[in-house]
């Protein structure tokens, strides 16, 4: 392989073969295609995409470079879900127990939070002694006894994504629709899954920031689903808003026990549903009994006792992960909500603590919103469109600021009552 010749072709738009893919691939992970070679080819990429079977190609040798899930014979369905990010989006923490309680078996391989969203090991690891970092033979081992695990990637789960994401990310490619999807769905379709259902965002609060981007994005990972014979779903939906009432890690964990109870954020459960319903293999009615009945939230306590938390802790997440300063913020006028930017509220997260600008920042457990307004809902003058929990006075002072732009009314429902 004379890799300047396979950038050259690409640059000019030709389509690769699986093997030119797979080589070029190989080459990379193991040192032999230097970086400035990766980047040139990643540029040629995105300037004149792929093909789905390049795209497929593409995935496929990114899984072929690591440790896959292995499953017995006759093992229940395997599924799994994965949205693109959004501001407070806790469904996971929801939906895999849920799932789990149907009868399929959840390896839910999860990213830590970057930039405004948020990530779903940072917000299982604001509960005390959770640990992400299993082997696959220990995840094995619990997907047999409790059909869920919720894990991070171990070294050799798709080795090449990783190394190829951190190049893309100083290099200008990262949004390219072909090495989005082929990141996303090597790292799903390393699980050896059966069915997946992806939650792509979009909008103020998502990577893809229009409809038309992320419809670009879901037929693209539908294509590639196809051709890899893996049975997958796809929704859109708007991250115009925050998903729930909270946004932050621990703040996010009791919103999503919540849910797990029956209870909970209207748009938070319909979201689980959604979800949950396409790749459960039950009726949506019996995925609301899970959560109404209970079963979900032992399920979850359970997944919490066999990685190293402890149930109890749940109970009082609030007092062991409690910023110094917790207070609201109150509108000066009172009108119908019509605005809650999930954007600057993601901002505002981020700069609380919540999130990491780098992938080597650590994050504030603690910190974040919550009782957040809805949009659409009537709120009196001086009563709470939120509530910010900060650790110092010039971190709420900043989010406060924040709030007020994100939050917008309308119709003001003083001078209407007069």
């Amino acid at each position: 392989m004379h890799v300047p010749t396979l950038i050259s072709r690409k640059r000019e738009g030709d389509e690769l073969s699986a093997k030119e893919i797979r080589q070029l691939i190989e080459g990379y992970t193991q040192g032999e295609v230097p970086d400035y070679q990766m980047a040139a080819f990643a540029m040629a990429v995105f300037f004149r995409g792929m093909t789905p079977t390049e795209t497929a190609a593409l995935t496929q040798a990114m899984i072929a470079g690591g440790d896959c899930f292995t499953h017995r014979p006759g093992h229940p369905p395997v599924v799994d879900k994965h949205s693109t990010g959004g501001i407070g989006d806790k469904v996971s923490l929801v939906l895999a127990p849920l799932v789990a309680c149907a009868g399929c078996w959840v390896p839910m391989v999860s990213g830590r939070g970057l930039g405004i969203t948020g990530g779903t090991l940072d917000k299982l690891e604001a509960i005390p002694g959770f640990k992400v970092r299993l082997s696959l033979d220990e995840a094995a081992a619990q997907l047999e006894r409790l059909g869920v695990v919720m894990m991070g990637q171990t070294e050799r789960f798709c080795p090449a994504d990783r190394k190829f994401y951190a190049l893309r990310d100083v290099t200008g490619t990262v949004p390219s629709i072909p090495l989005i999807t082929a990141s996303i769905m090597s790292k799903k379709l390393a699980e050896s899954l059966d069915r997946l259902v992806l939650d792509v965002k979009y909008g103020s609060g998502a990577f893809m920031r229009t409809k038309q981007d992320a419809e670009a994005l879901a037929k693209s990972m539908l294509e590639v689903g196809r051709e890899m014979q893996v049975e997958v779903r796809v929704m859109l939906n708007p991250m115009s808003e925050p998903t729930g009432r909270t946004v932050g890690n621990a703040l996010e964990v009791a919103e999503a026990l919540e849910c797990l109870e029956g209870g909970g954020p209207a748009d938070l459960r319909k979201l689980v549903l959604d979800l949950a319903e396409a790749i459960a293999g039950v009726s949506r009615a019996a995925l609301e009994g899970l959560l109404d009945d209970g079963s979900a939230r032992r399920r979850f306590d359970e997944v919490v006792a066999a990685q190293g938390g402890h149930p109890a802790d749940l109970l009082r997440l609030g007092e062991l992960q409690r910023a110094p300063i917790i207070r609201e913020v109150c509108t000066p006028v009172g009108g119908l909500v019509s605005k809650v930017d999930a954007g600057l509220i993601g901002q505002a997260a981020l700069q609380l603590g919540a999130g990491r600008a780098r992938a080597s920042d650590g994050v504030d457990f603690a910190v974040g919103f919550d009782q957040l307004v809805k949009c659409g809902e009537p709120v009196p003058r001086g009563q709470a469109v939120c509530r910010i929990h900060a650790r110092t006075a010039v971190d709420f002072d900043m989010a406060e600021a924040m709030v007020e732009k994100a939050i917008q009314l309308e119709c003001g429902l003083d001078s209407a009552s007069r």
